[in-house]
């Protein structure tokens, strides 16, 4: 898979057109003159809906106007990002994009109901990061090389569930490399796939830090792996997947924000100047950090050449793993 540090060397060092402070903003004109709303594709407590409440409450704090952060799962996020497209191209309504909504699904899925590059306005990207291998504490296995061991020795036998595309990847990913079978499990969210392991349905989740590591410090899930090529800020007792034997393992995940094709020029770029230095602080990046993400704003022509760069990335490893296209 393609390093995480393209990512942020398409995206690292945008340029800020508006200081995003309250002063500054009154006298940017009139937008926006009434509540934002955040659209956002997947379920509470996911990074996604984190993610949009706290760019939400600072937008507010900016602009003094309130922000609704509306969450509309299922579907790989089709719900959600054909709820947007019939709202007004206004700027009032943006989505907070996945590489799941933006990238994945169109090597995932024969037929799209949206076109993730044609009906949408980039905006800005936001983070990036990895995800945790994660397991029920009572599985037999206490670290990667066990869990491949266990995975030979019964071929189909073992279990993954995924809510999004990185989750997804977690899983395809390691089957390709380490040469094993186990089964893919769908879920509408990442949170049921995490209950769902942890009351043994599944055996493996693949998720971000915010949705598995609470429950690993509380015991109910048992941490073998980070997908990132080197070990996670807060969470370098957990060693990467890759060098627990799988060589090359890497699977990463970003969001990022876009409006519904039509959106004004001026009102997008307002949209930018807004949320990227918020992304930019530093608070955002303790805050991110601390789960495991790390803020990456820029301009929003960097967006559309990373979007890019994703489909392809995503094309090639749907191709590889042998995913059937639903």
């Amino acid at each position: 898979m393609r390093k995480i540090h393209t990512l942020q060397a398409l995206l690292l060092g945008g340029s800020l057109a508006l200081a995003a402070s309250p002063q500054a903003w009154a006298q940017a004109g009139s937008f926006p003159g009434k509540p934002i709303t955040i659209v956002v594709p997947f379920g509470a407590g996911t990074t996604t809906d984190l993610a949009a409440r706290f760019v939400g409450k600072h937008i507010t704090e900016i602009t003094k106007q309130p922000v609704i952060v509306d969450n509309k799962p299922g579907a790989s996020g089709f719900i959600a990002l054909q709820h947007v497209l019939r709202q007004p191209a206004d700027g009032y309504t943006i989505v907070i994009g996945t590489n799941t909504t933006h990238a994945a699904n169109l090597a995932l899925f024969k037929k799209l109901p949206y076109d993730p590059v044609a009906d949408f306005v980039p905006i800005t990207a936001m983070i990036v990061g990895g995800v945790v291998l994660t397991v029920a504490p009572g599985a037999p296995y206490h670290n990667v090389q066990e869990l491949i061991a266990a995975a030979r020795k019964n071929p189909g036998k073992l279990t993954f569930g995924s809510g999004n595309s990185s989750s997804r990847a977690g899983g395809e990913v390691l089957k390709e490399l380490a040469g094993i079978d186990i089964l893919h499990v769908p879920y509408k969210t990442l949170p049921l796939a995490v209950t769902d392991v942890m009351g043994g349905q599944i055996d493996i989740v693949f998720g971000d830090a915010p949705a598995v590591m609470p429950h690993v410090r509380a015991g109910k899930l048992k941490a073998l792996g980070v997908s990132t090529p080197t070990r996670m800020p807060g969470y370098e007792d957990i060693p990467t997947i890759a060098e627990q034997g799988v060589p090359g393992y890497e699977a990463s995940g970003w969001l990022a924000v876009f409006a519904a094709k039509g959106t004004p020029n001026d009102i997008a770029d307002k949209l930018n100047a807004l949320i990227v230095p918020i992304m930019q602080s530093q608070e955002a990046a303790k805050y991110f950090g601390d789960n495991a993400w790390k803020p990456i704003p820029g301009t929003r022509q960097e967006l559309a050449e990373f979007q890019k760069v994703e489909i392809a990335r995503w094309t090639k490893l749907v191709k590889a793993a042998g995913i059937e296209q639903q």
